[in-house]
């Protein structure tokens, strides 16, 4: 292994510069790659993670964590699903549901939504929805009033506001003196609710779960049970394990699986822009290889003479690999400070630039999240640095190899 003469040397050639200020140059260059490499990355991956948890925490906040429903037919026994649920040391809250695809209508506007009957007592404990209104509120809802929640895109496509009547279509059946006719009710809108994401804020609409229930002829019965956990990544699991304790057959599903597309789609993008910008990190390194061979080329002489004073080609390759190892090192230790500076700030500082000069990254009639959130996640960092001096690590074997097979007699023969 190395010894301290190899790493003085090595360091010693990092600082040099009466030789060869070009060397030097690039040197700069190579370090001030790697640190902007870092810095980048670990800003963008940073970004990214804001992104992501904001779009799941606003998807969690109307769905649940995870749903227990009967296999056919209704679920009977959801009082005794709650029961069993309540003992679990991961569950922190539960609320039965009812949900069925129907038609809004109001005068000549028609849209299609999700309706969803809900106890709103129980809906405190599964959803953020009451944090989401813009008017009224989900204690608005009382069993026999038929009043409905409605989103604010939905809302508006209908043409109404709290107070309004809407017009709710189903498609079951009933037999009239006039023939077969869809069943359909009169409710009255009691609040809308913006949750930020057009697939709720669109499509879906709230009512009582008696009224519901009344609506779509489910007598007692309920869709299903909604979970929510103190840890969501457990969902999949503690889902299931309810499930086998109940008696008879039921259907699980868990967050994961409702939107797996879609945060299969997060990931790929994220590890996709990950590898991109790995690019910039690879090109510094290739930096790092021209500037030591440049270096071997200028120090053949030195080289030649540390040879016949009886330093061996090992030793030769150790100084060759320190000085590489001190630009990665220089520059990784740089990036990941100012990667992370600029990660806990950039909310702010975005902020900042955009009251300076007068402009809005985000447009809020345009985009659902309008800020720009960060959430440094310490694995990443971790990641990225141990990967960047990897990289530079690799980039400094050819050259100091290189330099070990100098031959001092050929090296010495003009000097």
């Amino acid at each position: 292994m190395f010894k301290p003469l190899e790493l003085y040397i090595g360091l010693r050639y990092t600082r040099a510069k009466r030789r060869n200020h070009f060397i030097s140059f690039i040197s700069l260059i190579s370090t001030l790659g790697i640190m902007l490499g870092v810095t980048a990355l670990i800003t963008v991956l940073s970004v990214m993670n804001g992104f992501h948890k904001e779009v799941r925490e606003r998807i969690l906040g109307m769905t649940s964590h995870a749903t227990i429903s009967a296999f056919q037919g209704n679920l009977k026994d959801w009082e005794d699903a709650i029961h069993l649920s309540e003992s679990h040391p991961h569950v922190v809250g539960q609320a039965p549901y009812i949900e069925a695809q129907a038609m809004l209508t109001n005068g000549g506007k028609v849209s299609g939504a999700l309706l969803r009957g809900i106890l709103p007592e129980y809906e405190d404990r599964v959803s953020d929805v009451g944090n989401h209104m813009v008017s009224g509120a989900p204690s608005l809802l009382k069993p026999g009033e038929f009043g409905i929640l409605l989103g604010r895109e939905l809302a508006y496509l209908l043409g109404v506001q709290v107070g309004d009547k809407v017009t709710v279509v189903t498609p079951q059946i009933q037999v009239t003196p006039a023939g077969a006719m869809p069943r359909l009710k009169r409710f009255e809108v009691r609040g809308i609710f913006e949750v930020g994401m057009g697939e709720y804020d669109r499509g879906v609409g709230i009512l009582h779960l008696q009224d519901a229930a009344r609506l779509l002829k489910m007598n007692d019965g309920v869709s299903g049970l909604r979970l929510k956990l103190d840890d969501l990544y457990l969902a999949p699991r503690i889902s299931r394990e309810l499930a086998s304790q109940l008696p008879g057959i039921y259907r699980v599903s868990d967050w994961t699986q409702q939107h797996r597309n879609f945060f299969s789609a997060l990931r790929t993008e994220k590890r996709m822009m990950a590898l991109i910008l790995f690019l910039i990190i690879a090109v510094a390194a290739f930096n790092i290889v021209s500037t030591l061979v440049m270096v071997v080329t200028d120090k053949q002489s030195d080289i030649a003479i540390l040879r016949t004073l009886g330093v061996s080609p090992g030793s030769i390759t150790w100084i060759f690999i320190v000085q590489g190892t001190a630009i990665g090192i220089i520059g990784t230790v740089g990036g990941i400070l100012c990667g992370v500076l600029l990660a806990l700030n950039l909310e702010g500082l975005v902020h900042r630039i955009e009251q300076l000069f007068d402009v809005s990254f985000l447009d809020p009639n345009i985009y659902y999240i309008s800020s720009l959130p960060s959430e440094l996640n310490w694995e990443d960092v971790t990641l990225i640095g141990g990967s960047a001096f990897f990289i530079t690590l690799c980039a400094t074997l050819y050259p100091a190899w290189k330099a070990s097979r100098t031959r001092p007699a050929e090296a010495l023969r003009y000097e």
